[in-house]
């Protein structure tokens, strides 16, 4: 049987040791399942820290699930004689299996990574010194590279930025939106506005088109809902090719008139 827990369910490092003999003698699962509880909340503190580094698109629970991996993995690889407590021994494991997961992840050299980093360090000490953030050109000089290089390192850093569009984001009224409902688009009919003129102008095209003849307005529906040729049209009324062209001539004429009181509208018809 374990050891004694201590009063704040949290093990000691000597009862963590003890636990982990014990484990080792008996092959106890159970044994094991409580070292992993008690340095669990470890994984979360590591995973934590680094979400800060992570692109928007990365969910930081794919990176506990590795980290609670390297956790059970180490505690079966845990050796007390080279040193380390098994507290130091785990920690070392779950930070770099975390941080071999970034880099997986991260299509992005290394050396760009660390130059952002250089740029961030920078950016916060030259705040520090005077309480205001720096220019490019006095970035660059703490930086010790051109304006151009600047350039060039910050653009780069931009694009390795990938988002998904599926991500939340706060709207100007402070809402949470997808980010993809944030972005202009040319589709003109997302565009409130165009959408209400062009509805407008259908609406008044309709009701130009219901004060013509009866005659024109079966050109007008033959024409362009059925899309008869002008010759196909004759036949249907028992005239010629060419007096159905003056009537297609005389409509367009007549609902020009009609919308001719706005130009905008008249162009959307």
């Amino acid at each position: 049987m374990g050891p004694a827990r201590s009063r704040a369910g949290r093990l000691s490092a000597n009862e963590m040791l003890a636990f982990w003999q014990d484990y080792r003698e008996t092959g106890d699962q159970r044994l094991r399942d409580r070292l992993v509880l008690s340095l669990a909340p470890m994984v979360k503190y590591v995973a934590y820290r680094k979400i800060r580094d992570l692109p928007p698109h990365w969910e930081v629970d794919d990176f506990i699930s590795c980290g609670v991996e390297a956790l059970i993995k180490s505690i079966d690889r845990y050796d007390p004689g080279k040193g380390a407590t098994l507290e130091q021994f785990v920690w070392t494991r779950i930070h770099g299996a975390i941080l071999d997961e970034l880099r997986r992840h991260d299509w992005a050299p290394r050396s760009l990574r660390r130059s952002e980093r250089d740029i961030s360090q920078a950016h916060e000490q030259f705040f520090g010194l005077y309480g205001r953030p720096p220019s490019n050109a006095e970035l660059g000089d703490a930086l010790g590279i051109s304006m151009r290089e600047l350039h060039a390192l910050m653009d780069a850093i931009e694009r390795s930025r990938i988002g998904s569009l599926n991500s939340l984001v706060l709207a100007e009224d402070d809402a949470r939106t997808e980010r993809i409902d944030t972005l202009p688009s040319d589709d003109e009919t997302t565009d409130p506005e165009r959408s209400a003129m062009h509805n407008d102008a259908r609406a008044r095209l309709r009701a130009a088109f219901d004060r013509l003849p009866e005659r024109d307005k079966t050109v007008g529906v033959l024409l362009y809902v059925h899309e008869l040729t002008l010759r196909e049209i004759g036949e249907i009324l028992g005239v010629s090719e060419s007096r159905v062209c003056q009537i297609h001539g005389e409509l367009k004429r007549k609902l020009r008139t009609e919308l001719a009181t706005d130009e905008q509208l008249s162009a959307a018809a």
